[in-house]
């Protein structure tokens, strides 16, 4: 019996070259964890004075007053969480859907490719170039249906009016379209990663290309979608200037969604530069909340997405 690959060297005398490898790989990862422990302590540090004088009442109260050294995140918590799950509820179906579509054949491998190329490349496209587009395409689209919603639906908290271009709405249609690559991506990878074996006793009992699809394939993967969601999910917590070009940053609590909202991540971008004394540290105080957001999905993510590997790759 050979002995075990850990304890071969060769015959200068070095160790092979894995063992260098795998070293060079946990000290990389260390350090990673390290950097982010350091990110954080900075920011507590920078925030503590915040910290020390507002407390909780920080995350509860809705002013935003700097020439009063009044803080509130309120509104800006609900903006980020409502603007995310608004432009989740936009893109998972369009996204798992696209995934099925390039995942089960229905075009020839070109033209899959070709798609799968294009919406990948979405990914790629600048987030102020995304902010200019929705200035220009989404705005008007928005302010117009805003205007019909409002008509015939104005009863509705949700649409009640007056519609502005700048809104909550807009800013969740382009996070959607920004998101969708990573659900997309995702979610392909993991209806692929369904065995054939499956596909094929499904179609043995008699089932069609549909009801193979939403009865096997669908809930087999449904723990690599789920991730591919909440990863989208922290994505979108934690966009920035697309955002703060479109949302119209107000502070204000409102039911409508054509109604100007803020979110933690354009609240930075748009004080930070000029902000001076305890706004300084109220900015690092909403930023160090925005950290704890984006970290605890991000975490359930990865939490998910290695259990939907293990599972599709039939280990328990």
């Amino acid at each position: 019996m050979s002995a075990p690959e850990k304890d071969i060297i060769s015959p200068s005398g070095y160790r092979p070259v894995p063992d260098f490898f795998k070293i060079l790989c946990q000290t990389a990862s260390i350090l990673t964890v390290l950097m982010l422990g350091w990110i954080i302590y900075e920011i507590i540090e920078s925030a503590w004075p915040a910290i020390q004088k507002f407390g909780l009442d920080f995350i509860t109260k809705s002013a935003w007053v700097p020439n009063r050294e009044r803080f509130g995140v309120l509104p800006f918590i609900i903006g980020t969480l409502a603007s995310s799950l608004l432009a989740i509820l936009l893109a998972f179906p369009l996204g798992v859907a696209i995934a099925i579509f390039l995942s089960e054949n229905f075009l020839s491998p070109a033209i899959r490719q070709t798609m799968r190329f294009v919406v990948e490349m979405l990914a790629a496209i600048p987030s102020v170039v995304y902010g200019l587009w929705g200035i220009f395409v989404i705005i008007p689209i928005v302010k117009a249906f805003g205007d019909w919603a409002v008509n015939s639906l104005g009863g509705f908290p949700l649409f009640s009016g007056p519609a502005y271009g700048n809104s909550l709405l807009t800013a969740s249609v382009v996070l959607a379209i920004m998101i969708l690559p990573t659900i997309t991506a995702i979610s392909r990878n993991a209806l692929a990663s369904v065995p054939k074996t499956l596909r094929e006793g499904a179609y043995a009992l008699g089932a069609t290309r549909w009801e193979a699809i939403f009865s096997v394939i669908l809930p087999t993967a449904a723990p690599g979608i789920v991730a591919a969601t909440i990863l989208g999910l922290g994505r979108a917590m934690g966009e920035t200037m697309a955002v703060a070009m479109l949302i119209g940053n107000s502070s204000r609590l409102s039911w409508s969604i054509l109604s100007p909202s803020g979110t933690l991540a354009g609240l930075l971008a748009n004080q930070f530069g000029e902000a001076q004394g305890l706004q300084v540290n109220s900015l690092m105080y909403a930023a160090l909340i925005l950290i704890g957001i984006t970290l605890v999905v991000n975490l359930l993510g990865e939490a998910v997405l290695r259990y939907t590997q293990k599972q599709t790759a039939g280990i328990r």
